[in-house]
C-alpha cells in the first residue's frame, strides 16, 4: 500500500514539474507577443500622428489654394472691368476690329488652362498651340493697334499689371494644389500603413491572449497536482508513522515479556546480569 501510494506521488511529481515547465514555455511566448503587440501599437500611434501632420499640412495648403484663387479671380475681375473700358473706348473711336480683346484674352486664358489640364493626342495637342499661338497674335497686333491712343496705351499698361498679378496668384494656385495633392497622398498611403500595423498588433494581440490562456490552464494544472502530492505526503506520512507506532508497540510487547521472564527467573532464584537489568529498565519494571 505504502510503496503504491509512493509511486503515484511520484508521477504526480513528475506531471507537476511538465505543468510548470510548460507554462513557463506558455508564459515566455505570452510575453513576446506581448511585445511585439506593443511595438506595433507604437509603430500604430507614430504612423497615425505622422498621418494627421500630413492632413494638416495639407488642409493648410487647401487654405493657400483658397486664398490665391480669390486673390487671383480679384484681379482678373479688374483685369477685365478694365477690358470692358478699353472696349468701350474701342468702339467709341471705332478702333480695330469687332471683335473686343477682352474676349481674346479669355479666349486664350481657356484654351492655355485646356493645354495644361487636359490630357490629349499629339495631333490635338499641335492644333490647340496652334490655336494659342494665333490668338496671342492677334491680341499682340490689336493690342499694338491700340496703344496708339493715349488713353487706351495706359489702360493697357494697367490692365497687364493686374493680369501679371492674377498670374502670380494663379501659379501660386498650382503650386499649392500639387502640395496640396502631394501631402494628401502621402497621408493616405500613411493611415493605410498604419492600419496594416494596427491590424498585425490586433493578430499579435491574438496570439498573446492565447498563450496567456493556455499558460492559466498550466497553471491551474500544476495547482492541482502540487495539491494532489500534498495530500498524497500526508496519507503517506500518515501511514509511515503508523507502521513506526506499530513496530514500537510490537517492541515494547517483546520487551515486556521478556522483562516478564526475567522477573520470573529472578524470583525463582537466578541472578541477574547487566543486560537482564537494562531489559528491565526499558521494560519499566525498575
Amino acid at each position: 500500500m505504502l510503496a503504491e501510494l509512493e509511486e503515484k506521488r511520484g508521477k504526480l511529481r513528475q506531471e507537476s514539474l511538465a505543468f510548470k515547465d510548460r507554462r513557463s514555455q506558455l508564459n515566455a511566448e505570452a510575453s513576446k507577443w506581448a511585445a511585439k503587440r506593443n511595438e506595433l501599437n507604437k509603430a500604430t500611434k507614430e504612423l497615425i500622428d505622422k498621418a494627421q501632420e500630413l492632413k494638416k499640412l495639407r488642409d493648410e495648403n487647401n487654405k493657400n489654394v483658397a486664398e490665391s484663387k480669390k486673390h487671383r479671380d480679384e484681379f482678373n475681375e479688374k483685369t477685365n472691368q478694365l477690358y470692358a473700358r478699353i472696349d468701350d473706348i474701342r468702339k467709341k473711336y471705332n478702333l480695330t476690329g469687332d471683335r473686343s480683346i477682352r474676349d481674346l484674352r479669355r479666349e486664350i486664358d481657356h484654351l492655355e488652362f485646356r493645354q495644361q489640364t487636359e490630357v490629349l493626342s499629339p495631333d490635338k495637342e499641335k492644333q490647340l498651340v496652334d490655336k494659342i499661338a494665333s490668338l496671342h497674335a492677334e491680341f499682340k497686333s490689336r493690342k499694338e493697334q491700340l496703344e496708339k491712343n493715349e488713353e487706351l496705351r495706359k489702360l493697357l499698361d494697367e490692365a497687364q499689371a493686374l493680369r501679371d498679378e492674377a498670374s502670380k496668384h494663379h501659379d501660386d494656385v498650382t503650386k499649392y494644389a500639387e502640395l496640396a495633392q502631394e501631402y494628401h497622398d502621402q497621408m493616405i498611403a500613411t493611415f493605410k500603413e498604419a492600419d496594416q500595423t494596427r491590424a498585425e498588433a490586433d493578430a499579435a494581440h491574438k496570439e498573446f491572449v492565447k498563450a496567456q490562456e493556455a499558460a492559466d490552464e498550466q497553471h491551474k494544472e500544476f495547482i492541482r497536482t502540487q495539491r494532489e502530492v500534498r495530500d498524497f505526503e500526508k496519507v503517506i506520512m500518515g501511514l509511515k508513522k503508523k507502521n513506526k507506532d506499530i513496530k514500537e508497540d510490537r517492541a515494547k510487547e517483546v520487551a515486556k515479556r521478556e522483562a516478564e521472564e526475567i522477573l520470573t527467573h529472578f524470583r525463582q532464584g537466578e541472578k541477574l546480569n547487566t543486560a537482564d537489568l537494562l531489559r528491565l529498565q526499558r521494560a519499566g519494571l525498575v
